[in-house]
């Protein structure tokens, strides 16, 4: 059984050649591969459709699946598309439906609300694990620890994300405050709302929300990812974002280690090796 630890053992250093398992887990699909020191993926990309319904036993099984051609690797990160503090899930609105992009449906909401995901994949993989928002994921592949730095991701909903000086800061769910006619950035940038509008009628909307976002935190820069970024064109972003591929969600799986020693939103666990 895995053990949790505290924030103040979680391991200062790792072997200057350690591998890491990067686990992507997306409302649209489950990814991962094995990185090393250098971020630079040592393995296949491996992948699958999320299921649905997805409640956290079933996740966790099809995590353990999906990464069984994969070894090597001592510690395991992975990003998660909803609320995570301390390895414990606060809100997912996507796995809370039992049909992809359907209605939420309370018993998964009740089934993932404080599920200790940290824990369960530890005690799966027998391994360190480190559980991040996705949007934070992405950001620490990028980011180049300058000032202010955004991070927003366009897939099945809308993630974000904050770096101070190469610093990742407490998550908070920015894109579900109110952006248009009362509904949220997360709602209308959304693959469901891309879909309805259309890529042409969805475009400004992304810009508009860019906007309000420099108008609320005053980024210095903001990086656009997730699988819908790439229906973007550089002057949607302009002037201050930069496009950033999607296998940044399994890249930053790396540099998260470090960054989050030092912050709120983190959980490490140790288990007996792999």
């Amino acid at each position: 059984m895995a053990e949790q630890l505290p924030a103040s053992q979680v391991p200062l250093t790792w072997p200057h050649d350690v591998l890491t398992l990067c686990i992507d887990i997306g409302g649209t699909g489950l990814k991962a591969g094995v990185v090393d020191a250098n971020g630079v993926m040592v393995s296949a990309r491996v992948k699958r459709p999320t299921p649905y319904p997805c409640p956290p036993d079933r996740l966790v099984a099809e995590l353990g699946q999906l990464v069984t051609p994969l070894s090597g690797y001592l510690r395991v990160s992975a990003g998660f598309p909803g609320l995570v503090r301390s390895g414990v899930v606060i809100d997912v609105p996507s796995l809370s439906r039992r049909t992809y992009g359907g209605p939420r449906d309370p018993d998964l909401a009740s089934a993932w609300s404080r599920f200790p995901l940290a824990a369960a994949l530890a005690h799966a993989f027998q391994l360190p694990v480190t559980v991040v928002n996705d949007a934070d994921m992405q950001g620490a592949a990028v980011v180049e620890g300058r000032g202010l730095e955004f991070v927003m991701t366009l897939g099945t909903g809308v993630g974000t994300a904050l770096f101070e000086s190469g610093q990742l800061l407490p998550h908070f769910e920015l894109s579900h405050g109110p952006f248009k006619k009362g509904r949220t950035t997360d709602a209308l940038l959304g693959e469901a709302s891309r879909r309805k509008l259309g890529t042409k009628h969805w475009r400004p909307l992304v810009r508009e929300a860019l906007d309000m976002y420099q108008r609320m935190l005053f980024y210095d820069r903001v990086y656009v990812g997730g699988g819908n970024a790439a229906r973007l064109q550089p002057p949607d972003v302009a002037p201050l974002g930069v496009i950033i591929p999607n296998t940044a969600g399994i890249l930053g799986g790396v540099r998260i280690w470090s960054m989050t020693q030092a912050s709120t939103d983190q959980a490490t666990t140790r288990g007996a090796g792999r």
